[in-house]
């Protein structure tokens, strides 16, 4: 029954594989989760919900509470996350190290949006992800937010994708971290924000702080010459 399941989906182009770790992201962040006993996910910079429903595919059932800033993309976030009552949205907003308001750049492609500004080594990388607006959002920071959400949870993870703003987030996410059991974060190898911390800066502190690298993934990569520009680290605390 397999080899006729198979024959079909690769007579439409496509193949089927047993997921690994190796070629699929989501399922090694899965296994992480799963080794950790994670039950509940911080989804700090959901854009339209892409890391969630990638949990959601590779099997994660756990709870996921995620925040997006971006209007567009929070109203397709509210419509992506309508039917899994396991994944909650907060309100709209973005997640730093104070509360008020902010604004924050609005990037062609939406998924480099962010509160600081663009350096041309990113945009020069990926023509689309220039800035073609901006938005004034709520700025809340984690440690007023996340922790009432926990509830009976053992075992939470956060993930940050805001862009630059990772070192902002974690500074205002103190007691969270200090509960956290995991931390999914973008490094970026070379500035690619105005006043960003790099990679060496947020490892030396997570590590501070109780965390091991467990993972590193493959993220923004200059097309031009092939230079990793960014990657996504998972920490885990043993």
């Amino acid at each position: 029954m397999k080899q006729i399941i198979k024959r079909t989906i690769q007579k439409i182009g496509f193949d089927l594989k047993r997921m690994t770790p190796f070629d699929n992201p989501a399922f090694q962040i899965l296994l992480g989760l799963q080794k950790f006993h994670i039950d509940l996910v911080f989804d700090v910079g959901a854009n339209t919900g892409q890391f969630a429903q990638q949990l959601r595919t590779v099997g994660y059932s756990g709870r996921i509470l995620s925040f997006e800033p971006l209007s567009d993309a929070y109203a397709k976030l509210i419509e992506n996350s309508a039917r899994d009552p396991k994944w909650e949205v907060h309100d709209r907003c973005a997640i730093g190290d104070n509360e008020g308001e902010i604004s924050i750049n609005i990037a062609g492609n939406s998924l480099s949006s962010s509160i600081l500004p663009m350096l041309k080594a990113h945009s020069s990388a990926d023509v689309v992800s220039a800035y073609v607006g901006s938005e004034i959002v709520a700025l809340r920071r984690l440690d007023s937010v996340a922790l009432d959400y926990v509830g009976d949870s053992t075992n939470f993870f956060v993930k940050i994708d805001t862009q630059g703003f990772e070192w902002q987030v974690l500074e205002g996410g103190l007691s969270t971290l200090k509960r956290a059991r995991g931390v999914l974060l973008e490094l970026s190898l070379v500035p690619l924000y105005e006043g960003q911390r790099l990679w060496r800066d947020l490892v030396n502190r997570l590590e501070s702080e109780g965390f091991i690298l467990w993972a590193l993934q493959k993220g923004f990569t200059d097309p031009r010459d092939g230079r990793t520009l960014q990657a996504d680290a998972i920490f885990f605390r043993e």
